[in-house]
């Protein structure tokens, strides 16, 4: 039986990781991923293996004979075999989430020169903002330089939603009144879908927009031509609302028509 596991296990994982799940990886992080998911798929494979063997010498050697109507046994059942295959998976769980967090504790680490995108979230659409080049906007279409961190800052404006794109896997929700970023490091230039992973509403499917990827001259040129700024209604804190605020009175000559949206 020992054998038949290690013979099985080793037979699935070989051919499960021959493929590629994710698909193409356009970022630093997507790398330990992969790997955490093949440990996944190799101890998966050998779970399996036991269940499957174990099964079928059951179903082999106590199989009913042929006109045996018989009630089974009164068995009550084994102990020791109860606590031995409750423990195991427990410590297999507790190994599985403790490199989980290991992982996403390295792959979230910050840089110094990181750029800040701010990712605006709402029924249907996605819009971004550039809050450290005069909060520009760029409604449907993301441009990020390649090889450089970015913390995207989600900003969900009605219901849940979840930043996705399929290449970096990293996957993050956006939830109302909660501050949640995701950090990535593009390192392959394209262009690529952001897709909402988190059901919305009935226009959940169409809620995707472009990412470009780009070097970093590319970018910067594409930034210098950006004049719309991130409107008013889509700041949610107090410090955006009264920067906004200030600005469009600078802008206005005037002081009138002072309002803010007590949280």
């Amino acid at each position: 039986m020992v054998l038949a596991v290690l013979v099985l296990g080793v037979v699935q994982s070989v051919i499960l990781l021959q493929f590629d799940w994710f698909g193409e990886a356009a970022a630093t992080e997507a790398a330990p991923i992969d790997t955490m998911m093949d440990v996944t798929v190799v101890i998966s494979s050998f779970i399996f293996a036991i269940v499957c063997v174990a099964l079928g010498y059951a179903l082999i050697k106590w199989r009913a004979k042929p006109g045996d109507e018989s009630d089974g046994l009164p068995i009550h059942g084994n102990t020791k075999l109860e606590i031995i295959w409750t423990i195991i998976p427990v410590i297999i769980v507790l190994g599985l989430g403790g490199y989980s967090w290991a992982v996403l504790d390295d792959i979230e680490k910050t840089d110094e020169n990181a750029l800040h995108v701010n990712a605006y979230a709402q029924q249907f659409a996605w819009t971004f903002g550039y809050p450290e080049d005069g909060n520009k906007w760029s409604e449907g279409v993301l441009h990020v330089p390649v090889n450089r961190q970015v913390i995207f800052d989600l900003q969900a404006q009605d219901v849940i939603h979840s930043f996705w794109v399929p290449e970096w896997r990293i996957k993050k929700d956006a939830v109302p009144g909660l501050a949640t970023d995701a950090v990535v490091t593009p390192d392959k230039e394209g262009t690529y879908q952001l897709v909402c992973a988190e059901l919305c509403g009935i226009g959940h499917t169409t809620m995707r927009a472009y990412v470009i990827v780009e070097s970093e001259e590319k970018y910067e040129a594409w930034l210098s031509k950006q004049t719309t700024e991130v409107p008013t209604s889509l700041l949610k804190t107090k410090d955006e609302y009264l920067e906004a605020e200030a600005k469009e009175q600078e802008e206005s000559g005037g002081i009138e028509g002072s309002g803010v949206v007590e949280e």
